[in-house]
C-alpha cells in the first residue's frame, strides 16, 4: 500500500465514523472526541479504539456495530476490529469545538 493509498483510505475512514451518531447525542463520534487510534495495516485490516461517553451506555452494541460496518465498507478496508477502551477517560476536553458550539457548551 502507497502513502497516497493509505491516506486516502484513512481519510475514508474519517469520513465514515462522522456518521456515526450515539443516538442520545446529536454529534458524530468522532467530533466528540472518542476515537482514540485508528491503526490501518498493509493488509486493509483497520483496528479502531474508541470510547463512550458513560461506561454503561445503553447503546453500545448499536455504534459499535455500526462502527465496524461503515467502515468496512471503505474501499481498501478489509476488516475492521473495534475496541472499547477506557484510558484515558473521556470528557468534554475532547470534543472538538464546532461539536461544542453544537451541544451549545461554547
Amino acid at each position: 500500500m502507497t502513502e497516497e493509498e493509505r491516506l486516502k483510505i484513512e481519510e475514508g475512514i474519517i469520513q465514515m465514523l462522522k456518521t456515526v451518531f450515539d443516538p442520545e447525542i446529536p454529534v458524530d463520534i468522532y467530533s466528540l472526541g472518542l476515537v482514540y487510534k485508528i491503526d490501518l495495516k498493509d493488509d486493509g485490516v483497520v483496528d479502531i479504539d474508541m470510547t463512550l461517553t458513560a461506561p454503561n451506555c445503553p447503546m453500545a452494541d448499536f455504534i459499535f456495530e455500526d462502527v465496524r460496518q461503515k467502515v468496512e465498507s471503505v474501499e481498501g478496508v478489509t476488516a475492521a476490529n473495534v475496541q472499547l477502551v477506557f484510558e484515558p477517560e473521556w470528557d468534554v476536553r475532547m470534543m472538538t469545538d464546532e461539536a461544542k458550539l453544537e451541544l451549545g457548551m461554547l
